[in-house]
């Protein structure tokens, strides 16, 4: 990954969990979302978006399937954000990250033994 792809995909994980925090109730259903994690495209026309969420009470389907559903006002959010520093927003996807989940399922298996 080039030093520009870093810089642009922490640029966006930073202003899309700024969007995901002051929106909750319309893009996340009032769960916690957290970014995880942005991988850029070569070309920055696609940005993978990896998410955590925490929704008790809910399930985190239903907030996923939200939060794809409400892709085009988030990237236009986003793009309102980032209009001076990217010449074109990059088109994005939603996924869930559960690097954490399987942490915590080795820590489980390593406690057995």
């Amino acid at each position: 990954m080039s030093t520009r792809q870093q810089k642009i995909s922490r640029l966006i994980q930073k202003e899309l969990s700024e969007i995901l925090q002051k929106e909750s109730r319309a893009f996340c259903l009032g769960a916690m979302v957290t970014v995880t994690m942005v991988r850029v495209s070569p070309d920055f026309s696609f940005a993978r978006i990896y998410i955590s969420i925490f929704a008790p009470g809910m399930k985190p389907e239903d907030v996923f399937n939200s939060l794809n559903a409400n892709n085009k006002p988030i990237r236009a959010e986003l793009g309102n954000r980032v209009r001076y520093q990217l010449r074109i927003v990059p088109e994005f996807a939603f996924f869930i990250d559960d690097s954490l989940d399987y942490i915590e399922k080795i820590d489980n298996l390593l406690k057995q033994k």
